[in-house]
């Protein structure tokens, strides 16, 4: 299923940091990518798990000179994308679900909190990329992680919420719980092979679930209750 919209009724800010992000995503695969075909770029700012357990820059494997700290390509990475379908995916789901958090969590935190479910991740692929015993030399990059915690925190707020998708060719209306649901199932389901040390598809999937639980935990933090209306007591007078 394929999401189109949701129901956004109770919305009572513009998402102008959600807004805000899926520009820079686009501005950085157009300008600094050249549609993908930045093979240089690429190898220079992505995330690379050997990197990041050892510290260095590596320059071997094809990888290029990282002129930053290369910690710092955890945040990189989050920007950057392997294709035009790669990122009109992300940024397709970045805009059907983000605004609603960040309504809810007003535009500092939504913003705090998309990068710091980004980076948890990044770490998850580096941790579950060592555990498996996969090659660490493998680039790593694209908002999947991020955007994965944004569906988890929207899952957590709004479940009932009602999400337009496209699904067998037909449009129709389910409930987030329903969407989602199916939405990190898939996810489990297609990375179980990295637990043997497969990489199905190429597909960072431990990112994927481990963004994705990680907004779960993380938008009790980050999203303030709503405040039930105060009922006044019925006077009686005489």
């Amino acid at each position: 299923m394929i999401p189109i919209s949701d129901n956004n009724d109770d919305r009572t800010r513009t998402p102008i940091v959600n807004y805000l992000l899926i520009a820079l995503n686009i501005f950085v695969f157009v300008y600094y990518q050249g549609f993908g075909s930045n093979e240089s770029f690429l190898m220079s700012f992505s995330t690379v798990p050997a990197e990041i357990i050892s510290g260095t820059d590596i320059r071997s494997n094809g990888l290029g000179v990282t002129p930053i700290p290369v910690y710092l390509t955890l945040f990189t990475s989050m920007f950057m994308h392997g294709g035009l379908a790669h990122i009109a995916g992300n940024m397709l789901y970045l805009w059907v679900f983000g605004d609603n958090l960040e309504n809810r969590m007003g535009p500092v935190k939504y913003l705090a909190f998309y990068i710091l479910c980004g980076l948890l991740a990044s770490v998850a692929h580096v941790v579950l990329t060592v555990y498996t015993g996969r090659d660490g030399l493998v680039p790593s990059l694209g908002a999947s992680g991020a955007i994965s915690g944004v569906l988890g925190g929207y899952l957590m707020l709004f479940p009932k919420n009602k999400v337009r998708v496209l699904a067998f060719m037909f449009v129709i209306t389910v409930p987030a719980v329903i969407t989602l649901g199916l939405w990190i199932a898939l996810q489990l389901v297609s990375g179980y092979g990295m637990l043997g040390g497969d990489e199905p598809g190429g597909v960072a999937y431990a990112a994927h679930i481990g963004g994705f639980i990680a907004g779960m935990i993380l938008v009790r933090f980050f999203a303030p209750k709503p405040v039930a209306p105060v009922v006044e007591p019925r006077r009686w007078f005489r």
